[in-house]
């Protein structure tokens, strides 16, 4: 393949992945268009994700946007131009599958933002496992303004952040700041613009280096867990934490603690 048919074909390419000591990059690629979300594209996330789950060798994944932001959410354009009820069902429901399978994979999803993240690309950053972002990038959820509710949206939103500040968002549409989304816990971090390959990098290399057995439990009980009671979910967790002591990784874990020597993960 020449260097312009591999241009050609990254340039048609909805969600771009490279992979890198464990690590899987997936970006999404619709620069113009300041990535939304068009149906084809939370299609080829989902495809590339699902791909992923199943890929033993990939630890971590980093979710990013080309361009100047991560995601302005939905394509307002190429939803006025479906106009159809189906359509627009087809719409929110393949949204409504790509943040569960962003939840179900086993690895942990970490979003990589600057620039924008509105409506559901706010949304893709409050269901992502972990979320960093350059200290300018801005969030919001601003359906509101054009008559729109961001409903979808709305469901991680109030997931990840205090019910009142998820509703001042979402009634207000304006524009929350990093600074102001790490201390409400939408995002974990915010650093300078410079740093935020590096940081990311770090956390991700940090993840891959524990066993995908152990992450996979992990952030499986997390989502369980989180909508139960209290009682159940000290049953349920009891039962997966005795599970996971019984595995391959988790006996080499504590042998290797104990004898002060790194763990040799299996993966099981």
């Amino acid at each position: 393949m020449t260097v312009e048919q591999l241009e050609q074909e990254t340039q048609n390419c909805l969600v771009i992945r490279q992979d890198n000591e464990g690590i899987s990059y997936l970006t999404l690629n619709r620069p113009s268009a300041y990535n939304a979300l068009s149906l084809g594209c939370m299609q080829s996330l989902i495809q590339s994700l699902e791909t992923i789950a199943q890929d033993k060798s990939i630890k971590a994944v980093v979710l990013s946007g080309s361009g100047k932001g991560f995601c302005a959410g939905h394509d307002l354009k190429e939803m006025k131009e479906g106009g159809t009820e189906a359509f627009y069902q087809e719409t929110f429901t393949t949204c409504a599958d790509l943040m569960a399978c962003i939840q179900s994979i086993p690895q942990p999803v970490i979003a990589k933002v600057h620039g924008i993240a509105t409506a559901a690309g706010c949304q893709l950053v409050a269901t992502c496992d972990l979320a960093y972002a350059a200290d300018n990038a801005r969030f919001a959820t601003p359906g509101v303004n054009i008559g729109l509710f961001c409903s979808t949206p709305m469901v991680a939103l109030t997931r990840a952040i205090h019910p009142k500040l998820a509703m001042a968002m979402l009634l207000t549409g304006e524009m929350v700041s990093a600074e102001k989304a790490e201390a409400i816990g939408l995002i974990n971090e915010a650093v300078a613009p410079e740093d935020l390959d590096q940081r990311v990098d770090q956390i991700a290399m940090l993840i891959a280096a524990k066993s995908s057995y152990t992450l996979k439990v992990g952030k499986q009980a997390f989502y369980q867990q989180r909508d139960m009671n209290q009682a159940d979910a000290y049953n349920h967790c009891s039962q997966v934490m005795t599970e996971n002591m019984l595995a391959y990784d988790a006996q080499e874990g504590v042998e290797a603690f104990l004898t002060k020597r790194s763990p040799c993960w299996q993966g099981r």
